[in-house]
């Protein structure tokens, strides 16, 4: 008689274990590749000198700590927060074409951007806190419109509230950009989308609401897990739905919205990160959040540095590059999800 063994497989855990690694050791490298290219490509030596016994006189030393290393640091920062808000904003809605901008959080940050321009805020440090707090009050009237339906605040009411609320803030947007031109000069050049020209000190303004944002995220994870599986199960495993979704959606506002209020509305970035990650993990959110937030900053880095060399010595805005990314693969998602798609 001949007893046949099957291999067994590697343990679920173990495997995601080794592509938390993985992701982590891809944003080592990421970020190495950001220090390294650019208009004046450097070399280890120069950046490892630069970092550590930095020499005034030396470029290399300006270009790495004025120039580079500021950029990079809030490209891992912003890569994270939208990575992770992307995969809470699906997890919340069920909707695998959800981006953090479903909130009302780029029009609510636009808004408040152009009001203070208007009002003759004209650097990015003064600006950054009209941003962060329009992001935050639109989501705020997203969440209280959609708790004031009938069933509370479900995935469905949500995303019809944040796409109402983005129309809406929007129109009033453009109405006062086509008033002043002044407003409009400066408006465009963060509108588009970009870790360039920013100082470390708005590093420094972002982290500490990233840090609490990643906090919360990964908290909501258990209860996001059993959100999925519908609000009646998750009621009866004990889940109290209302409480699981205001830390979701906090958590998405502060991630989101000072991402949005750092670098400008960065889109797709959030839509496509979860996708990616979900292949490597599955659908658990303990696994999915952290490998999202890892993801999304491995990718903003790399549109980053592209975007130096495609044109140069001129650079694409990452905003730009990420869309040119972000198009096709959105596309092939809805063509992929047409046919599941039901009235």
């Amino acid at each position: 008689m001949v007893t046949l063994r099957l291999a067994r497989p590697a343990p679920v855990a173990h495997r995601r274990g080794w592509t938390l690694i993985g992701l982590m050791a891809a944003v080592a490298v990421a970020v190495v590749l950001s220090l390294s290219i650019g208009a004046q490509t450097l070399s280890p030596a120069e950046i490892w000198h630069a970092l550590t016994a930095p020499d005034p006189s030396a470029p290399a030393t300006a270009i790495i700590r004025e120039l580079r290393l500021p950029r990079t640091i809030l490209g891992v920062l912003a890569g994270l927060a939208l990575g992770g808000a992307g995969a809470l904003m699906q997890g919340h809605t069920r909707n695998p074409l959800a981006d953090p901008g479903l909130l009302g959080i780029s029009a609510g940050a636009s808004f408040c951007v152009v009001i203070a321009i208007q009002y003759g805020v004209g650097s990015l440090t003064g600006y950054i806190w009209f941003a962060f707090a329009g992001a935050l009050l639109a989501s705020l009237a997203v969440f209280g419109v959609a708790a004031g339906a009938r069933g509370g605040p479900t995935p469905v009411t949500l995303a019809l509230a944040g796409v109402a609320m983005s129309a809406l803030l929007s129109s009033f947007t453009q109405s006062l950009l086509l008033t002043d031109d002044a407003s409009l000069n400066v408006f465009r050049f963060w509108v588009v989308g970009s870790i360039s020209g920013r100082g470390s000190d708005v590093s420094a303004q972002v982290a500490p609401f990233i840090a609490i944002g990643l906090v919360l995220a990964l908290v909501n994870a258990p209860a996001l897990n059993a959100l999925g599986l519908g609000e009646d199960v998750a009621r009866a495993l004990g889940q109290r739905i209302l409480p699981a979704r205001i830390v979701g959606v906090a958590a998405i506002v502060l991630l989101a919205g000072a991402a949005t209020a750092a670098c400008g509305p960065i889109i797709f970035l959030g839509l496509i990160v979860p996708h990616l990650a979900r292949r490597l993990t599955g659908p658990d959110h303990r696994w999915l959040i952290p490998c999202s937030a890892l993801a999304g900053a491995v990718l903003l880095l790399i549109a980053d540095t592209l975007g130096r060399v495609v044109l140069r010595p001129a650079e694409l805005q990452t905003g730009i590059v990420l869309a040119a990314v972000g198009a096709p693969f959105f596309i092939a998602l809805v063509r992929r999800r047409a046919g599941a798609v039901t009235l």
